[in-house]
């Protein structure tokens, strides 16, 4: 029998994930892995890891060479190291809570001086791994174990639309928001990864690719529910698509 799809040789060779059934870290995971091999880019690489759910990735997931960033430091490393290894494929690897709150000011500079670096980030509207609590991504209403009385009730604010402040700035080269709750979206987030890493080869400057994703344990949710969620709640908060593509 002709095989025709196969796991990538590069993911899972050291250690396997451990990330909760329905959790889609496990399969944007998967997404990098295939477009790096398929690239060849396995052995020019380096995944600069934030905290979190996201910071497993530097645990050995993907057999490749990983940087782990302090919390939130993430796209400060990943600046430094491209600046200092001009030739090599860069990204960083974030959640939502790494990325856009304690790492904002990190990330938001970055995309501004356009490091020519991608990132790729998952937007689950909560903190995942430390216990379920709000995020800038949350959305109104939602609850977390630090809003439970749903989001905006006690003056938390708005969820923050973080491709779309970075699609302010002039200098970011791509800017896309895919999500992995069947296949066609899943192809195109691939598709997605794939430009953002092809950018950087060719140049172009800073590249973002966010990935609306769920976290059925802190969302007290089956993996079916939670692809209901996202499409039906996260979608129209998060609208997909590519914001700019240079």
């Amino acid at each position: 029998m002709k095989t025709v799809y196969k796991k990538p040789a590069c993911l899972g060779v050291r250690k396997r994930n451990s990330f909760c059934p329905g959790c889609m870290h496990s399969i944007a995971s998967r997404l990098v892995a295939e477009v790096l091999e398929e690239m060849d880019l396995v052995d020019n690489s380096v995944m600069i890891a934030g905290i979190g759910c996201g910071g497993n990735a530097s645990f050995g997931y993907i057999d490749m060479d990983v940087g782990k960033a302090p919390h939130g430091r993430a796209c400060a490393l990943a600046s430094a190291y491209k600046r200092c290894n001009p030739d090599e494929l860069v990204f960083t690897y974030q959640g939502d809570g790494d990325l856009a709150a304690i790492g904002f000011a990190e990330t938001m500079h970055a995309a501004n001086r356009g490091e020519n670096f991608s990132v790729i980030f998952i937007n689950n509207a909560l903190y995942g791994m430390t216990g379920g609590q709000l995020a800038p991504t949350t959305l109104e209403g939602m609850v977390t174990t630090t809003s439970p009385a749903g989001r905006g009730n006690n003056g938390e604010g708005y969820p923050m639309n973080v491709c779309e402040l970075i699609n302010c700035f002039k200098a970011p080269a791509y800017i896309a928001r895919g999500t992995c709750t069947d296949p066609k979206n899943v192809r195109k987030t691939k598709e997605y990864i794939r430009k953002a890493f092809q950018n950087q080869l060719d140049g172009k400057g800073f590249s973002i690719v966010e990935i609306v994703s769920a976290c059925p344990s802190d969302w007290h949710m089956s993996p079916k529910q939670c692809i209901d969620f996202i499409n039906e709640k996260m979608l129209p908060e998060y609208p997909l698509g590519e914001f700019r593509s240079r």
